[in-house]
């Protein structure tokens, strides 16, 4: 069976967004996030809150960035700062509480985030 990759348009757009930003910054984390949208959807990340929240501990200054979706499940204890293709609209709304940042990867790049501030989350 021939591999067709991703059928939605949101994603073919971000992979895309994502591709060329990896050409124009020579920067390999983006491309390698290209290459984990491009996978099926059910093998894709699926994170709760509560492993971010435990993560933002051990990178403090850090932007967490998961190649999936963000869960809603479990408590945000500080300010957190997120890039993610998709959120819960119940994981947004408790991030955005906590004082923190919920960002797409199609706001990511227009606000040009570094490489080296952000950390993938599997």
């Amino acid at each position: 069976m021939k591999r067709t990759g991703p059928t939605r348009e949101k994603a073919k757009i971000v992979i895309a967004l994502l591709e060329k930003a990896s050409r124009k910054s020579k920067s390999a984390i983006w491309l390698d996030l290209a290459q984990r949208l491009a996978k099926p959807r059910r093998q894709r990340a699926m994170i709760n809150l509560w492993k971010l929240d435990r993560l933002s501990v051990v990178f403090p200054r850090k932007s967490l960035v998961v190649p999936g979706k963000v869960l809603g499940n479990g408590a945000v204890s500080g300010k957190l700062s997120v890039v993610a293709f998709e959120f819960s609209a119940e994981a947004k709304r408790k991030i955005n509480e906590a004082g923190g940042k919920a960002l797409g990867f199609e706001e990511a790049l227009k606000q040009k985030l570094e490489p080296k501030s952000m950390v993938i989350v599997k």
